[in-house]
């Protein structure tokens, strides 16, 4: 995807090189695998709870903030840290083509001057930044079902 933008990204930014210009590529990644885990989200609400608040006639805006929105807030939230795990991953994999980061690092301090431990420690502490973006996003989602 990143080297299939390159034209586009050119296009958007005036570079394909750099952290900027790795922006656009993980945006078109991420959006459509977002919105299809915001589509899921909505589509687990109860259709009963849906149809309860229109037979009492409540509007369509009504309904997406009174009914859509609050029930399917965790699944919502969980969606929100499934996505920024796969951009952690993304952003990495974005440095080994010049989109600089942690992915940069590892390739030019440990591949490229054989430093094996250097390039440990990085994916070491790729792997701690995305533990902590699930526990915060595992938490935030057990306190959302709980106070639904």
């Amino acid at each position: 995807l990143l080297i299939a933008l390159i034209p586009f990204t050119t296009w958007v930014v005036g570079t394909f090189i750099g952290p900027t210009a790795m922006i656009v590529p993980l945006a078109v990644g991420a959006i459509p695998f977002f919105a299809r885990l915001v589509e899921t989200a909505i589509r687990e609400v109860d259709h009963g709870l849906v149809e309860a608040v229109q037979s009492m006639g409540g509007s369509i805006p009504t309904i997406v903030r009174k009914v859509l929105l609050p029930q399917a807030l965790p699944s919502l939230v969980s969606g929100v840290t499934t996505t920024l795990i796969v951009l952690i991953g993304y952003s990495a994999m974005a440095g080994a083509v010049g989109g600089e980061g942690l992915g940069s690092l590892a390739i030019t301090n440990g591949f490229q001057r054989f430093d094996n431990r250097f390039m440990l420690v990085t994916v070491a502490v790729l792997v701690v930044i995305v533990t902590v973006v699930q526990v915060i996003g595992d938490l935030a989602v057990r306190l959302l079902a709980r106070r639904g």
